[in-house]
């Protein structure tokens, strides 16, 4: 920063600012509800900071110098600039918004999360647009400051430290598989659950180990798991198509009329779903708009149970 700017005050360049525009100290004076006195010992300070009279005696009032005249439209500009950047941040109107935000998700959370509010965000926010993306979670807190993504929906086992975060559900699992499944027609043994033939949904498409199979050699067994896909739709589709049965999140496959759903025959522990984001963006208007939308309309589904 400039020397000069350092030793500036600002109320000095406010005082300076009355004084070209009255050009005269006493009305400066009761424009700034300050003393003359205290008005002239400014426009002093003033004078030997900018090392430049500034203002004339003249036959009506005060001139200002050629300097003065310099400075008097950028300082105007700079002074409501300024004003214009401390002023209170402006409601957000989600009826006139044309925001584009960028929320990281993945396929289960775009399901269980992003879905539900969908509707309502399209009514109460017509001209927004909303962009969902895939990303690692190791990912997630350089891309929220860099502005790359604006929230990200995750669980909280894996959520990465220093975001700010919100609690949206928490998640149980479910036994998935074609209605009319001939194993499903009566109740599921243990045994006969890990004798099926399981499928698994891994994000790269090829992890064949999950929840169940870490519940299951804690009761030293282990099930037979032959498919690993990569989406929802692709798992769904599967089951539907072939005798495979899948442990999936139940908001997965709640409302999938092909699919029975039951509960497995043992206890898998569940998880909770956050929604993240930065700092830089915690008391943007828009920003606390969104999140609200999806946290309520989760509360107002009954999603969150």
């Amino acid at each position: 920063m400039h020397n000069s700017l350092r030793r500036l005050d600002l109320n000095l360049l406010v005082t300076l600012d009355a004084l070209l525009a009255e050009q005269n100290v006493t009305r400066a004076a009761r424009l700034l509800n300050l003393a003359q006195p205290t008005v002239s010992l400014q426009l002093g300070r003033l004078r030997d900071l900018l090392d430049d009279p500034l203002l004339l005696p003249g036959p009506r009032g005060m001139s200002p110098t050629e300097r003065a005249r310099e400075l008097q439209g950028p300082l105007r500009d700079a002074l409501a600039a300024l004003e214009s950047a401390l002023s209170p941040v402006a409601a957000f109107e989600p009826g006139r918004s044309h925001q584009t935000w960028k929320i990281a998700a993945s396929d289960y959370a775009t399901t269980a999360l992003i879905w539900p509010s969908l509707s309502r965000l399209r009514r109460l926010a017509p001209y927004t647009r909303l962009a969902l993306v895939n990303k690692p979670t190791g990912d997630y807190a350089k891309d929220l400051e860099n502005g790359l993504i604006d929230l990200a929906l995750h669980t909280r086992d894996e959520a990465p430290p220093k975001l700010r975060q919100r609690s949206l559900i928490h998640e149980r699992y479910v036994l998935a598989a074609r209605r009319g499944h001939p194993a499903l027609a009566t109740k599921l043994s243990l045994k006969a659950f890990c004798a099926l033939e399981h499928a698994v949904m891994s994000p790269d498409g090829a992890g064949f180990v999950g929840s169940t199979d870490h519940a299951l050699a804690a009761e030293g067994l282990e099930r037979r798991v032959v498919l690993s896909v990569s989406n929802f739709n692709s798992l769904v589709s599967a089951l539907v198509h072939s005798d495979l049965v899948a442990v999936v999140p139940q908001r997965l496959v709640k409302h999938e009329p092909a699919l029975h759903v039951q509960a497995p025959p043992l206890a898998i522990p569940g998880f909770e779903m956050l929604m993240l984001w930065p700092e830089r963006l915690h008391r943007d208007p828009a920003h606390m708009w969104l999140r609200d939308l999806i946290a309520s309309t989760l509360e107002t589904t009954g999603a969150q149970k």
